[in-house]
């Protein structure tokens, strides 16, 4: 690594921290540390993997304590990840109690189906160069990074329909978190397939992180509006209703089944008369038209006595 390098991969490092203190400190500012106590524990954690992993790399120390804090490090940044996707679902779904309670269910079971994916994948993996802890740790983040690029493309196609303005924090969140797995996913595959190496690889990653920090730090700076009341509400309040009606149906007396049941009958009464009662204006009008205005007049004869 040359030395113009070495002093780019450098700054591109020390930016993280710098710029990570500043969200920490706009979030207790503006009191979003408690609406968003999972990302706020991210950028938390990200600072204390700075302070023991960066003076540790440059002094070329290689303990166990600075291996095993890295690693633990990415274990519980991983596990704040899933748990911002979840922070972040439940605020663009605050107004829909039920969809919300459904969405809290689903991703238990995802965070159980996702611990099991990275267990059977570090046991079956046979390699000699990674240990079977760090392989799940590996196959942890990549679920993760795939699940946050997931909650970003839906946040672009269904925020319209959710009320959801681009400019809420929550938003922001998931826009810098689905950046950033975008860009590392995409990094890890051009690994494998050996076209892109060190330092490189480090360098697009960190400048793609660095890009998601300040994503962060100007939405906690900027004053997220208020949900928008539109017609398009309707789509979601209509899931929210029957989500509703099926964890709680009616009980069988209840009179609201009987009198849709009678408006239905008298509609489907009338529907059938309405071309029957047509034809039959038509046949009379036809039939008017063709005898004439006179032709059902009858004249009564009267008898005319003729002797006077």
């Amino acid at each position: 690594m040359s030395e113009k390098i070495r002093i780019l991969y450098y700054a591109l490092w020390i930016a993280h921290p710098v710029i990570q203190s500043g969200i920490v400190v706009l979030m207790l500012w503006r009191g979003l540390h408690r609406k968003f106590p999972f990302f706020f524990g991210y950028i938390i954690t990200q600072l204390v993997s700075f302070g023991i992993v960066f003076p540790a790399y440059i002094h070329s120390y290689t303990g166990y304590f600075t291996f095993y804090s890295y690693w633990v490090g990415q274990a519980i940044s991983a596990a704040f990840g899933f748990g911002v996707i979840h922070e972040v679902f439940v605020d663009v779904f605050r107004s829909f109690h039920t969809l919300r309670d459904l969405g809290t269910v689903l991703f238990k079971w995802a965070g159980l189906v996702m611990l099991l994916v990275a267990g059977v994948v570090s046991v079956s993996t046979n390699s000699m160069d990674v240990p079977a802890w760090m392989q799940a740790i590996i196959t942890t983040q990549r679920c993760v990074r795939i699940i946050q690029v997931g909650m970003v493309l839906f946040l672009l196609f269904f925020a319209q329909y959710m009320g959801v303005s681009r400019r809420q924090q929550g938003f922001g969140i998931a826009l810098g978190f689905g950046s950033f797995a975008m860009v590392e996913l995409i990094l890890v595959a051009s690994w494998v397939g050996n076209h892109l190496g060190n330092p490189w690889m480090s360098m697009v990653n960190m400048g793609a992180y660095n890009s998601s920090l300040l994503v962060w730090f100007g939405y906690c700076a900027m004053k997220s509006p208020a949900r928008e009341a539109s017609q398009t509400l309707l789509r979601p309040q209509r899931w929210e209703q029957s989500l509703s009606d099926a964890h709680h149906p009616l009980p069988a007396d209840s009179l609201i089944p009987m009198f849709e049941g009678m408006v239905d009958r008298a509609l489907s009464r009338r529907a059938p008369e309405m071309p029957l009662v047509r034809e039959q204006r038509e046949t009379s009008t036809s039939r008017w038209e063709a005898e004439g205005p006179l032709s059902g007049l009858r004249i009564p004869v009267v008898p005319i006595n003729t002797k006077l």
